[in-house]
């Protein structure tokens, strides 16, 4: 068995390149118990189920505004905020905004996940093995360098479509005009785009790195049979 489970991997890696063959047949020959393969199968098995229920969390009615994940106005943002409080019209700014940015963020995240499948469906059975077997983030690691910069430039357009779905940029627009009318106030730039995305996709991968901690320390959370025979191994380390 074990014979022909070196021989199937072999004739599957035979287009590959050969130092990623090398280190395909030290994991298998190292290990006993679990193939390179069915470590990678598991993981990304794993990752799949995380990201799936991340994003699922993130993206309901909420997932950002009235949680953990809620995106805060940054601290320039909050001056303009606090001076209009006696402007009319703008007298709740802050808080009809923040619900604004955040329901642009809920629309928006459903776009990071056929990304992430697609850059856990590129990962080698190296990657795999290594992000196993390393530490408690080591997925989340692996996917923030390789997503990140795509994610950033899938995610900004759509945050942008999101916001104007709720008139949040309009709104804070006008809002900024406003403040900037103010006897010697500073001027301030009325675009969040860019804070709003790169604020979305920290708490995306802080939700990966939360789902990625619960599989590998509760085992309640393996939920199939290959699953915990995977990540079993990495119990052992």
């Amino acid at each position: 068995m074990r014979a022909t489970i070196l021989l199937f991997s072999l004739l599957l890696l035979a287009s590959c390149d050969p130092k990623d063959v090398q280190k395909t047949m030290e994991i298998l020959t190292a290990s006993s118990d679990i193939t390179a393969d069915e470590a990678g199968a598991g993981l990304k098995e794993a990752l799949n189920l995380g990201i799936t229920h991340g994003v699922s969390l993130l993206s309901a009615k909420d997932g950002f505004y009235k949680s953990s994940y809620k995106i805060l106005l940054p601290p320039e943002a909050r001056k303009v905020t606090a001076k209009l409080r006696n402007v009319p019209g703008f007298t709740q700014v802050e808080d009809i905004i923040l619900e604004k940015i955040n329901r642009g963020a809920e629309d928006a995240v459903k776009r990071a996940k056929p990304i992430f499948v697609d850059a856990i469906k590129q990962m080698t059975f190296r990657d795999a093995f290594d992000i196993l077997m390393g530490a408690d983030d080591a997925a989340t690691k692996y996917l923030r360098r390789t997503t990140y910069d795509r994610l950033y430039k899938e995610f900004n357009p759509v945050i942008v479509q999101s916001l104007d779905k709720f008139q949040a940029r309009k709104y804070w627009a006008d809002a900024v005009n406003a403040y900037n009318k103010i006897p010697l106030v500073e001027k301030a730039n009325p675009d969040l785009d860019d804070y709003v995305t790169r604020q979305a996709l920290e708490a995306v991968f802080t939700m990966v790195r939360k789902e990625e901690y619960a599989i590998r320390k509760d085992k309640t959370k393996r939920v199939t049979d290959l699953l915990r025979r995977v990540f079993a191994k990495q119990d052992k380390r």
